[in-house]
């Protein structure tokens, strides 16, 4: 039963991942554009407002989002889920324009808070239309992931794509239009898209609002408002730390580093689009935490070895793709990479605390791990700049995992499996430690990471039924 709800998990996985590694895939084949195009200052005012509209995405949604996913499986009929998805709908429509129309009003401003110059309104402007379409977007497209429709989804994530990326060299190299042109060519394609969804959705999307509903939603959900800031606290403060403590070049370098990284984001951004949709629709609570127990433990294994990857072959990746004055990028991929394992384990385990209903002191652990990376920002960026933003980014996810993984398993007991988890994470950084000390050549570099599941066998992280598979793998036909 669990190696069928694995291979269920695994596919959908798989149809999302395609999608979203389409998508870091096409981003990293830009990085060659935008590092010809912009110099690292103008990619620092990108990333900065992405930060922005990251945390700003978190007070719009106001969890709703989250219980979305909750509360359409409560409903075994069709009239339920079709309020709920109602329900949903126009509330994040509400609080997205409502944001929009902030944005607009105050651009100058935040543009002066964030640079200290009023002169980036327009990219703040731009900047708002973009958090619009992605929040009302990622709304839409919640309906194809509770109706495990991958397919559908993937559909949708590659026009948005096609469009995105057709815009984007329009703009950036064609028109030269700079910061605006990326802002503007990263938000048509999920325009685009959202319209059509629209359409394809009208029969769905009538003008229903039950507030008992949404009230019980928030109750649900607002307590999640709080951890997801935190959460934000934890992906992006270190831009504005680095803004102002070390320049928008080291922002610009840092982000770059940042993106290579992503590799295991893009990894987990499958199965985290996947993971709340199969973890709710498991009935029976006993099958549902051993499943997740190997979960976390496979999740963990495959998100180290690529993170052993990206560590060792960073100097290369980064050589490769990017023009000479961005090559320091590459100093931050091994650390980013493992603390994204941090948080993979936490996508896992926090699943437990809202099956059971039990998020709302969620917050004071996000809120601790966020003041950590914090006050490590503050006591490491001014003395070492982008490789202290690494380490407290390091620092921070790792607390945030264990605290989180204390608190599940108060409320909703897993038979996790930490010596193999341990084991499948100690490995994979010793061995990064080692290609990184030793300084290997390239062909030596790919060796060892190819090492890796070899490395595990003495260890002892196989259990003997994943032993007999893979002798039966290895037969020949």
């Amino acid at each position: 039963m669990i190696a069928n709800r694995l291979a269920e998990l695994a596919r959908h996985s798989a149809v999302y991942g395609l999608g979203t590694f389409v998508s870091r895939f096409i981003a990293v084949l830009l990085l060659p554009v935008y590092t010809r195009y912009l110099s690292p200052a103008d990619y620092g005012l990108i990333e900065t407002l992405i930060a922005l509209t990251a945390v700003l995405t978190v007070l719009l949604a106001a969890g709703v989002k989250s219980a979305f996913f909750r509360f359409y499986f409560d409903h075994k009929d069709e009239a339920g889920k079709r309020r709920v998805i109602r329900t949903s709908f126009w509330f994040t429509m509400v609080m997205g324009t409502g944001g929009l129309v902030a944005c607009f009003a105050l651009a100058a401003p935040i543009s002066e808070l964030l640079f200290d110059t009023s002169d980036h309104a327009d990219l703040v402007r731009a900047a708002a239309v973009g958090l619009w379409a992605h929040i009302n977007y990622e709304q839409m497209t919640s309906l194809f992931r509770v109706e495990q429709r991958s397919f559908a989804y993937l559909i949708a994530t590659l026009i948005n794509l096609g469009l995105t990326v057709g815009a984007t060299i329009l703009l950036v190299v064609v028109l030269e239009e700079g910061p605006i042109g990326v802002i503007v060519g990263n938000f048509t394609g999920t325009l685009i898209v959202y319209v059509g969804l629209l359409v394809y959705r009208r029969e769905q999307l009538g003008l229903e609002w039950d507030g008992a509903l949404l009230r019980e939603m928030n109750r649900f959900g607002m307590p999640l408002v709080p951890s997801g800031l935190f959460l934000w606290v934890l992906n992006f403060s270190d831009r504005f730390f680095l803004v102002k403590l070390s320049g928008a070049r080291e922002v610009g370098l840092y982000s770059v580093g940042v993106r290579f990284a992503s590799a295991i984001i893009l990894l987990l951004a499958a199965f985290r689009t996947a993971w709340p949709a199969f973890a709710y629709s498991i009935d029976d609570d006993r099958e549902a935490a051993r499943t997740y127990a190997f979960v976390l433990t496979y999740l963990v294994a495959i998100t180290s070895w690529l993170s052993l990857a990206l560590g060792v072959l960073a100097p290369w990746l980064v050589q490769l793709l990017t023009t000479e004055s961005f090559y320091d990028a590459e100093r931050v991929v091994a650390p980013l990479s493992f603390a994204a394992v941090a948080f993979g384990g936490y996508i896992v385990v926090v699943v437990g605390i809202a099956r059971v209903r039990k998020t709302r002191s969620n917050w004071i652990i996000t809120g601790a791990a966020a003041a950590l990376n914090v006050a490590l920002n503050l006591l490491l960026i001014p003395e070492y700049g982008m490789m202290g933003a690494a380490a407290a980014t390091v620092g921070a996810y790792g607390a945030l995992f264990v605290g989180m993984a204390w608190k599940a398993q108060r409320v909703f007991p897993v038979p996790y499996q930490w010596r193999r988890v341990a084991t499948a994470l100690g490995a994979a950084i010793a061995l990064c430690i080692v290609g990184r000390v030793l300084d290997l050549p390239l062909g030596l570099a790919i060796a060892l990471v190819a090492a890796y599941p070899v490395v595990l066998l003495p260890l002892g992280f196989y259990l003997p039924e994943e032993l007999r598979r893979m002798r039966v793998l290895r037969l020949p036909a």
